[in-house]
């Protein structure tokens, strides 16, 4: 009963550990912030793999040496600082994604030169010291946090979890900044559907509902003016179809890296018995697309699946089909994430992650069939 009274209902965690989160993830948030939100996810990258890395050590030395005793070498790298409230992606990303979000409406002129889409999807940007953006990105490491704990509390079947609780948060607290601070939802498609994609081919750009070009100026948040106004200098050029990633959206050559990324990921468990270690290195890799490297694929959604797919196949099929089985995983992944950022991505004015999107999904199948007992196991969950 006393243990009981000093729990925070529902989650399950004490007080004072409630506290430290908390603040922890305050300080998260804005870190993200600071930082822009894609610089802190690869710091994710670099520390899950660290903390990984430890990992595999441990496993290999350490029961061998005295000194070390279990879970010593690496105590809490990859949950408590990776995916946790330092550089966990529903705290720092999320809380980046929210400041830039609060950004592209507040201060529309900070936007750099030669940047095509919304100042509100720029997550390379890093806002270092201006305190009211930190502040934003410290509310919403705080909302990552309390989200987290809640959806890992409640999506729990007989033990295993619904879904990834942290890409469920990315996702919500990346819909809660575009409610917040007045962006639409999802947008408008200036093709035949939401899937459509040929307008950003054609370069066609965004234009009012009278046929006139629209404007950013008396209207940041970009939905289409009816003015007919010409779009001013520091706005020229907005497409009226901003996919994701320009190099990385047809449909074959997405399937194609997932294919490629999920045997990866696979190989990677199957050797080391690490399922994010590949996640890592993918995120690692982004370093490379934020310093401006041209074509830079975005995989950690794949390698990660391919993974899991390497996970739950293995103990019934051996290694070569589960690796074919975690390619299979990484293009359905990759096929994920190219579905929802056309739908929640391209025609609205901020940064929804298509990742998060399609870990949450890919997830959600991969523990609906676990719970059923379709699948031998849930992989991470």
């Amino acid at each position: 009963m006393y243990d009981t009274v000093l729990q925070v209902p529902l989650i399950g965690m004490e007080w004072e550990q409630f506290a430290l989160l908390l603040i922890t993830a305050l300080a998260g948030g804005a870190f993200g912030a600071a930082l822009g939100a894609l610089p802190a996810f690869i710091f994710t990258g670099f520390v899950v793999f660290l903390g990984e890395g430890l990992l595999i050590l441990e496993r290999q030395v350490g029961g061998a040496v005295p000194a070390v005793g279990p879970g010593e070498l690496a105590t809490g790298v990859t949950g408590v600082i990776g995916f946790g409230a330092i550089t966990g992606p529903h705290i720092a990303f999320a809380g980046g994604v929210a400041a830039t979000a609060y950004a592209g409406k507040k201060y529309p002129e900070m936007e750099p030169e030669g940047w095509d889409y919304h100042f509100g999807k720029n997550i390379l940007y890093a806002f270092g010291t201006k305190p009211d953006i930190l502040a934003v990105g410290a509310v919403f490491g705080i909302v990552g946090a309390l989200l987290n704990q809640f959806f890992a509390a409640i999506l729990v079947v007989g033990g295993t979890g619904v879904t990834d609780s942290i890409a469920l948060t990315v996702v919500a607290s990346a819909f809660l900044a575009r409610i917040v601070f007045g962006y639409p939802i999802v947008g408008r498609s200036a093709g035949g559907s939401l899937l459509d994609m040929s307008p950003f081919e054609r370069e066609e750009p965004r234009v009012a509902a009278d046929g006139g070009v629209a404007s950013e100026e008396s209207d940041p948040s970009s939905e289409f003016r009816s003015d007919g106004g010409e779009v001013p200098e520091e706005h020229a050029g907005r497409l009226a179809t901003e996919p994701w990633l320009p190099h990385q959206y047809k449909w074959s050559g997405v399937t194609a890296i997932g294919l490629v990324g999920g045997i990866l990921g696979g190989y990677i468990w199957l050797q080391t018995g690490s399922i994010f270690l590949g996640y890592a290195i993918s995120a690692m890799s982004l370093l490379f697309l934020n310093l401006g490297v041209e074509k830079i694929p975005v995989t950690h959604h794949i390698t990660l699946l391919g993974s899991v797919g390497a996970v739950v196949v293995d103990p019934v099929a051996g290694g070569v089909v589960a690796l074919l089985a975690a390619g299979v995983f990484g293009a359905v992944s990759g096929l994920l994430g190219e579905v929802t950022q056309r739908i929640f991505y391209a025609h609205s004015d901020t940064h929804v992650d298509p990742p998060a999107m399609a870990i949450a999904l890919a997830m959600l199948a991969v523990g609906v069939l676990a719970i059923v007992g379709v699948l031998p196991s849930a992989g991470y969950l």
